[in-house]
C-alpha cells in the first residue's frame, strides 16, 4: 500500500499494480479499494492500475468540513503520483467525480464512466434537495442504519422492502462505518440529473458504459451523456448489471485504453 498527500493534507492510500500505461480506478458509494481489487487485478497485465480509498473510508483520511473540490485534489495527488497524467475509470458515483475531474482540467487523457447514477432526460433531478441535510442529521444522530436505509432507498431507488432483507446482510455493519460518506455522494451527484454542461467541457475521448439489465434511467443515460461530450461514445453490455464484473468489463476497458494513440477520433467522433 502506497499513500499520497492531497492539497490539503489529508493522507490518500492506495495500490499499485501491474505496469503500463497508467489507469486510476474512482469507485462509488459503499466502495473502498476492496471493490476496485477485482477490476484492478484484471487489468494490471497492460496497465499500472492505482487503486485507492478515496477520502473517509478504508485506510484515507477525512479531513472536515468535506467538498467536492477536495476529492478532485484527491484525484490530483494520484495523478501526479502516476507521472503527471493518468486515464480515468469511474464507477457509479465515483463516475460522477470522474467526470468532475476531467471538468476541471486534470491530465486526464482517456476517460471510462460506468452508470454515473444521473437521469437522462434533462430535466428536474431525481434526488431531493434535502437529502444530503436528512443523511447528515441521521449520521449525527447515530442512526446511521437509517442513513444507509434513506440512501438505499431515496438515492439509489430500491424498493422499502428490499432494504429491510438488506438490514439482515453479513455486510450491512460494513455498510454503516461508510453512512457518512453518502453525504459525499450526494453532494457529488447534486439533484441527480444530467450534467449535461460539465460534461459538454470535458475535452478528453470518453466511454459511457451501462449494463442492459441496470435501471431504465441508467441505461438511457449512457447514449445521453455520451451525446452531450465533444469526443465520447456509449456501450451498453448486455446481461450486465450495476455490479462491475471484471471477466466483462475488463476487456472493453482495454480495448478503449489502448486506442489513446489513435488520433482524435478514437472514442468515436
Amino acid at each position: 500500500m502506497g499513500e499520497v498527500r492531497s492539497k490539503d493534507g489529508t493522507a490518500i492510500a492506495f495500490e499499485r499494480s501491474g505496469e503500463g500505461p497508467p489507469v486510476i480506478l474512482v469507485v462509488g458509494a459503499f466502495n473502498d479499494r476492496a471493490t476496485g481489487a477485482p477490476l484492478a487485478a484484471a487489468l494490471q497485465e497492460r496497465f499500472t492500475v492505482f487503486n485507492y480509498d478515496r477520502r473517509g473510508r478504508g485506510d484515507s483520511g477525512d479531513t472536515l468540513p468535506y467538498a467536492v473540490e477536495r476529492e478532485v485534489e484527491d484525484l490530483e495527488a494520484l495523478i501526479e503520483e502516476a507521472g503527471g497524467s493518468a486515464s480515468v475509470f469511474g464507477y457509479s458515483s465515483g463516475a460522477v467525480l470522474a467526470l468532475r475531474a476531467a471538468a476541471h482540467g486534470l491530465a486526464i487523457p482517456m476517460l471510462a464512466l460506468y452508470e454515473p447514477p444521473v437521469s437522462a432526460d434533462g430535466g428536474v433531478g431525481r434526488l431531493r434537495e434535502d437529502l444530503a441535510a436528512r443523511l447528515a442529521g441521521l449520521v449525527e444522530e447515530g442512526r446511521r442504519g437509517d442513513a444507509v436505509e434513506l440512501f438505499q432507498t431515496e438515492g439509489v431507488g430500491l424498493p422499502a422492502e428490499v432494504v429491510a432483507q438488506i438490514r439482515q446482510a453479513s455486510f450491512w455493519p460494513a455498510l454503516e462505518a461508510m453512512a457518512h460518506t453518502l453525504v459525499y455522494e450526494i453532494e457529488i451527484l447534486g439533484d441527480g440529473s444530467l450534467p449535461a454542461e460539465l460534461a459538454a467541457s470535458v475535452e478528453a475521448p470518453t466511454l459511457v458504459v451501462a449494463g442492459g439489465e441496470s435501471f431504465p434511467y441508467l441505461r438511457e443515460m449512457a447514449p445521453a451523456l455520451a451525446d452531450v461530450m465533444p469526443i465520447a461514445r456509449a456501450r451498453v453490455l448486455e446481461d450486465q448489471s450495476h455490479d462491475l464484473v471484471p471477466q466483462v468489463l475488463a476487456p472493453v476497458l482495454e480495448e478503449f485504453l489502448d486506442d489513446r494513440d489513435d488520433g482524435p477520433d478514437r472514442a468515436g467522433r
